[in-house]
């Protein structure tokens, strides 16, 4: 009765990661600085917001919880950070619609990524994918298909997700707040050497505070709130918010109207991932498991 009762907290708390995550993009579009310096810069904020979050969730045994990590969760941090560094490399070379149609694959690349493991592919995932595939057929046919190399960053971005996603699934007790820690550390010692710190303006430095802080950190926060009241299946679905929120942001400031293509394109994607996602739900299950939660987290984006 009382997780009954904390549904619609959880989904509300589920939205309000979406809502942040979405954030990237229309973010992304106010920076004015070279390309190391939006990652390096991002980093930061990311490292101490996530740092304050581990520290909350774990009652100050911060070292103890990266310890707990072991050599999967390196793996994964590195995957995360792999993730984050093409992902806004997307966005520099995409439009953001185009960009998160793609991340919103994850959880289908995911489902035929676990065929290494051992993992048996359903029907339903199949099925699935064919969909998805018409809906990209959709956007590289209209006038304003996608570019090569933002699709190409696109694509590294999901599948270093959805391989972050296989790995946690396989090694349920590695925490992803503190991996997604480590990799946002990773991106900054790679990067900062490369970076000019006097392109960051008054403005520019607000906007990775945000970027860092709020639209990973927070994004983060909520996440693993809400996680725990709803089931996996409704985590799923509600974390595609995501997907309509980035390119609506952007739309509503001015700043970039997708093509006819790309929206039919992207509402097909999407509606393949519901379908996908709609087959995990199993009755008089709310809570999922962990390995569960790491399939739709999203902290490389």
């Amino acid at each position: 009765m009382a997780r009954t009762a904390g549904r619609p907290l959880g989904m509300t708390y589920t939205a309000l990661a979406a809502t942040c995550w979405s954030l990237a993009g229309i973010l992304q579009r106010q920076l004015h600085m070279s390309l190391a310096t939006q990652v390096s810069g991002r980093a930061v904020f990311a490292v101490l917001a996530v740092l304050g979050f581990v520290a909350i969730a774990e009652r100050g045994q911060v070292l103890r919880s990266f310890r707990a990590i072991g050599r999967p969760g390196l793996v994964i941090a590195v995957l995360i950070a792999i993730a984050s560094v093409t992902f806004i490399t997307a966005l520099n070379d995409a439009p953001v619609a185009d960009v998160v149609v793609v991340q919103a694959l994850s959880p289908l690349v995911a489902a035929l990524l676990g065929i290494l493991g051992g993992e048996r592919v359903r029907p339903r995932t199949w099925v699935a994918m064919a969909i998805a595939v018409a809906g990209f057929a959709v956007m590289a046919g209209s006038p304003g298909r996608p570019g090569l190399a933002g699709m190409s960053f696109s694509l590294i971005s999901m599948v270093a997700f959805a391989a972050t996603v296989v790995i946690a699934r396989h090694n349920a007790h590695v925490s992803m707040a503190p991996a997604t820690c480590l990799s946002q550390a990773l991106v900054f010692v790679v990067f900062a050497p490369l970076a000019h710190p006097g392109e960051i303006r008054l403005g520019g430095l607000g906007y990775l505070m945000l970027l860092g802080a709020v639209q990973m950190g927070l994004g983060l926060f909520f996440f693993s709130l809400g996680a725990r009241l709803i089931s996996a299946a409704e985590v799923a679905i509600i974390a595609q918010l995501e997907n309509v929120l980035g390119p609506l942001w952007v739309w509503l400031a001015g700043i970039e109207h997708p093509s006819r293509g790309t929206i039919a394109g992207g509402v097909i994607v999407i509606a393949a991932v519901a379908y996908q996602v709609t087959g995990s739900a199993r009755p008089g299950r709310l809570a999922p498991r962990p390995d569960e939660v790491a399939v739709t987290a999203r902290p490389g984006s």
